[in-house]
């Protein structure tokens, strides 16, 4: 199995390297060539406008859009953005793939990034230690959209459809691989 990382921005060498100690094989996605041959891909977190203008800037938008609208994509802070049909007001680079509304920063600034430990549906043993840092929320989902985790009510941290995933945290700045496992199960399911 062969599971893409997007490397323009972000936190995507800690992706790889959770991905690796589960002994999957990764590749870092730059080029629109980069998505031949993959399973599965991640978008991680960091700068959802810059990660778009990029995306632009080397064409990738449309490739990324035909890969997530066929294989498992999943998502992560920038990345839940990214996914997301409707993020507002904001005019930026989207995939528009996930039928969810998302807020960006929702938590406010870098200084008030947080730590906490989230029962999430699909995962077995203890909460899951969820980083936030300037963490997006989804307010809304759309049918078909399985919520995995919720903040409350209107803040919705985890959220599944189909072969696409979206977690409003960083699952690979933790020591705990079981949401990479998740997704690899989506993957392996679904190729």
């Amino acid at each position: 199995m062969n599971i893409g990382v997007l490397a323009l921005q972000g936190a995507f060498i800690e992706h790889e390297k959770m991905l690796r100690s589960l002994g999957v094989t990764v590749t870092q996605v730059r080029l629109p060539e980069h998505l031949t041959d993959l399973d599965g891909l991640i978008i991680p977190g960091g700068e959802s406008t810059t990660i778009g203008k990029l995306a632009v800037q080397y064409g990738l938008i449309e490739p990324l859009r035909d890969f997530a609208q066929r294989k498992a994509t999943w998502g992560t802070c920038a990345g839940m953005i990214f996914l997301a049909k409707d993020i507002g007001h904001d005019r930026q680079p989207l995939l528009g793939v996930m039928d969810l509304t998302v807020n960006r920063n929702a938590f406010g600034r870098q200084i008030d990034s947080f730590e906490r430990a989230i029962p999430i549906k699909g995962l077995v043993g203890d909460p899951f230690p969820a980083v936030f840092i300037r963490a997006p929320i989804a307010t809304q989902a759309g049918v078909g959209v399985e919520i995995l985790a919720q903040l409350a009510a209107d803040q919705i941290i985890a959220a599944r459809q189909g072969h696409l995933l979206a977690t409003a945290f960083h699952p690979e700045l933790t020591h705990d691989s079981r949401l990479h496992q998740y997704f690899y199960d989506i993957v392996d399911q679904t190729r």
